[in-house]
């Protein structure tokens, strides 16, 4: 089975020039099959106050309304995605930029009110990888926003985290695949003032201990929680590493 690695960036990486012309150059270098899954939510929280859009969170997620919505299609699906897809062009990336609408690769469904409407966010409920395969195969770089769509017409707010998760399960049916989160940490960390305190290995049964300490809390949780999920159906490894570190198997392994 040929290989494939899948990464993942975090927002502040794809936002700044310097740490975005580094990741690509990082990425462009990667041997082999190779996707590119990306965030973009504190450019949208930017345009949006330029636009006079409130934004609102509950507990780190976007609500996302109607007008929101107009917001992160514009940022994720255009302004970000088109300046990572230029820039792995100039490095001879064969780069193709896609929301989860195009070629119907990733359905979601409206996630349910409970004690919290969420509004247009979509949870995801079905992937085809086949035709991602096919253009891999084709030497076509793949580049994923956070947007994924109903079928019914409507763009959906996901998370880009089980973009990756999601993308990583149904490729692992046509490719080896590693799963890399990659964010301004040089992994997860023990001690989060500690830039150094890096955890260098993390099975199911470690996470649940750290997650019942507060070693491991906030947005760190989904991450880890993808990951397992992932290497549970099929992804052969998965890491949570710096941006700068990508190509060295620097970071957190996680192991089942």
């Amino acid at each position: 089975m040929e290989k494939l690695t899948l990464i993942k960036v975090g927002g502040k990486i794809v936002e700044e020039t310097d740490s975005l012309t580094k990741l690509l150059d990082d990425f462009s270098k990667i041997p082999g099959h190779k996707v590119l899954v990306h965030g973009g939510g504190r450019s949208a929280t930017a345009i949006a106050q330029k636009l006079g859009v409130e934004s609102k969170m509950h507990n780190g997620r976007r609500i996302t309304d109607v007008e929101m919505l107009k917001v992160v299609t514009m940022v994720y699906g255009g302004l970000v995605n088109k300046q990572i897809v230029a820039g792995l062009q100039a490095l001879n990336v064969n780069a193709l930029g896609l929301t989860g609408a195009d070629i119907n690769y990733m359905r979601s469904e409206k996630r349910p009110v409970k004690e919290v409407d969420y509004g247009f966010v979509g949870d995801v409920k079905e992937v085809d990888a086949g035709l991602l395969a096919d253009l891999i195969k084709r030497g076509i770089v793949p580049v994923l926003a956070p947007l994924t769509h109903d079928k019914k017409g409507n763009l959906l707010n996901t998370n880009a985290d089980a973009i990756a998760g999601e993308a990583a399960k149904a490729l692992a049916q046509h490719f080896e695949v590693t799963l890399i989160f990659c964010f301004e940490k040089k992994g997860v960390l023990s001690n989060e003032k500690d830039d150094d305190s890096v955890i260098p290995l993390i099975t199911p049964d470690l996470f649940d201990r750290y997650v019942s300490d507060g070693t491991v809390q906030g947005g760190m949780i989904p991450k880890l929680e993808n990951a397992f999920e992932a290497l549970r159906v099929g992804v052969k490894e998965a890491f949570i590493t710096r941006a700068g570190e990508l190509g060295k198997e620097n970071g957190t392994r996680l192991i089942l």
